[in-house]
């Protein structure tokens, strides 16, 4: 059964849509979509991004090779998927709505998520899937070399590689390790696929078939939506429907998205996060993706933002639904997908990748690009190397602390906020930051902590805080986790983001096997390169240094604000 879609718009916008429904038909512009012509959108290389178009088809030959691959992996008792961005987010959604409490990932460098990851298996019992595109990412080489290293002492060198499964495209560096190490398999994705366009390709059937999954039905599930979007009418083709509606409602100054979903498929809106804060933040340009921000009364929203709630057929919350349709009569774009049960969620992996193409399209930009992901690396890379030559990363001077809490900032606009308050504190100081929020803004907390219950209730608290205070839209991400995804939209996308980083003083370090830097060094080479970015895009961001333990320091933070 084919997932639903309904919506409501406002006027203006029901007649935008309505005139871009007709200028796609006329213009065949969906029949172009398959047919991989790049006009579509800028008529760079779109062409050679396409093949998640006809990923299901090619997956769905590959059935009887993953149940061969989750036969063999069942002797293990816990798999650890190592990867960050496109190669984690879908595999971390299928093992949260599927319950696959057997199943972790690790996509951080903060050393104390890399140790919690390793306490909660046996090491000797435990499979640990690389995933990497390029095989080139630092992060999950890292990952590798550490665990690789921790596997070998436990069950020795001649039997680790048992234990390790990559994903990869053909002829990356991944690949030559792999066959180096002896490790257990090998899946080849598709060069011509994206990573966040790679749910549908062995990125995400092969870490679902080691968690016991059926891919099988899961892909044949999917394969009714792809079927679907091939209807050439967009008023009948659910894909380029609700394409049409986010590229349009963009057009008219909506340039947020927010999700909300069903507790059931919560974690849908992380994947969705990347996907359209990579794909459509370039060029000036962006629809920032709201995940699991709380919903307010229609009078505190203006109209900059379109909603979105996902659920399965058979939630009821019919609160939650009298609110939306309370936001949809004070005229709000709001948009209802159901999901006929949990196990077609690949229908709306599908949609949202057909509807995404779309939207890039009417927005006139690659949407299958990410030119500014790579600005961050650069920076960070430059630290690591730095840290390679002298053993200790560059000084850093902040420009105000207190209390065990630093601020750091560029020149100007540390002057900026120094002239704004009458007395300099840290209360002051992070008040004159909140205040440059204006109408239209958003609001994007980035933290490079480790990721568990406690610093994301803090961190959530700490959002909701300016939520209630500023009425604009909230963003929350980790790092460096949101750098392979929303940092795209952030760096490359419209300078209407105020932004509060993070970071904090590890209570422990972990060397990276065969390099002289640590963990701890790569994840604040990462923190710095990533701020240092968004301060020479013009970005007005203020980093929250935290020189006591985290806990405190976010308690403090939270009484601050």
């Amino acid at each position: 059964m084919l997932n639903s879609i309904t919506y409501s718009l406002p006027e203006d916008l029901e007649t935008a849509v309505q005139l871009e429904f007709f200028k796609w038909k006329k213009e065949e512009k969906i029949a172009r979509v398959w047919q991989k012509d790049a006009s579509v959108w800028t008529n760079d290389d779109e062409a050679k991004w396409l093949g998640w178009l006809d990923s299901v088809g090619e997956e769905l030959e590959k059935v009887a090779e993953y149940k061969a691959f989750a036969d063999d992996v069942k002797e293990f008792e816990s798999i650890v998927l190592l990867g960050m961005g496109g190669s984690s987010l879908c595999p971390e959604v299928l093992s949260i709505t599927f319950g696959k409490t057997q199943f972790h990932i690790l996509d951080s460098t903060v050393p104390a998520q890399v140790k919690t990851v390793e306490e909660k298996v046996n090491l000797a019992k435990t499979l640990f899937i690389v995933a990497s595109k390029s095989g080139s990412t630092l992060e999950p080489n890292c990952f590798k070399q550490y665990f690789y290293e921790r596997v070998s002492e436990t069950v020795g060198r001649e039997n680790a590689g048992k234990h390790f499964v990559a994903i990869t495209d053909p002829n990356s560096k991944m690949q030559k390790v792999a066959e180096r190490d002896n490790f257990r398999q090998i899946f080849f994705g598709n060069p011509e696929i994206g990573g966040r366009f790679s749910a549908l390709s062995p990125f995400g059937m092969a870490a679902g078939a080691a968690m016991g999954l059926d891919v099988g039905d899961f892909l044949s599930r999917a394969n009714e939506m792809v079927a679907a979007c091939k209807e050439e009418n967009p008023q009948e083709n659910p894909g380029a429907l609700l394409g049409i509606i986010l590229g349009t409602a963009h057009k008219h100054g909506r340039d947020k998205l927010t999700i909300y979903t069903s507790p059931d498929i919560y974690d849908v809106g992380a994947w969705l996060e990347q996907l359209l804060a990579e794909s459509t933040g370039k060029n000036g340009v962006s629809i920032i993706p709201i995940d699991r921000e709380p919903l307010l009364s229609p009078e505190n929203y203006g109209d900059d933002s379109t909603f979105v709630y996902l659920k399965t057929a058979d939630t009821e919350n019919a609160e939650f639904e009298n609110d939306l349709a309370e936001l949809a009569e004070n005229a709000q774009p709001v948009i209802h997908i159901s999901l006929a049960e949990k196990a077609n969620l690949g229908q709306e992996f599908f949609r949202w990748e057909f509807a995404t193409a779309v939207a890039g399209a009417i927005m006139e930009i690659n949407p299958f690009n990410q030119p500014d992901v790579e600005s961050a690396k650069i920076e960070a890379r430059k630290l690591t190397e730095e840290y390679e030559k002298t053993g200790e990363l560059p000084d850093e001077t902040p420009f105000f602390e207190a209390d065990g809490i630093e601020l750091f900032t560029s020149e100007e606009y540390a002057e900026e906020l120094t002239d704004a308050v009458d007395e300099k504190s840290l209360a002051n100081l992070l008040e004159a930051h909140l205040l440059n929020l204006e109408d239209n803004d958003y609001f994007a907390l980035l933290a490079y902590i480790e990721m568990n219950a406690e610093n994301e209730e803090m961190m959530r608290k700490i959002r909701e805080k300016v939520l209630e205070r500023e009425q604009v839209a909230t963003c929350l991400g980790f790092g460096p986790r949101f750098l392979h995804s929303t940092g795209q939209a952030y760096k490359g996308g419209a300078n209407n983001g105020v932004f509060l980083q993070i970071t904090a003083d590890d209570p422990f370090d972990l060397d990276v096997p065969e390099q002289k830097y640590t963990f701890g060094v790569v994840k604040a080479a990462q923190s710095r390169g990533d701020f240092q970015v968004l301060i020479d895009r013009g970005r007005r961001a203020l980093r929250v240094h935290l020189a006591t333990n985290v806990k405190d320091g976010l308690e403090k933070l939270l009484k601050l604000i």
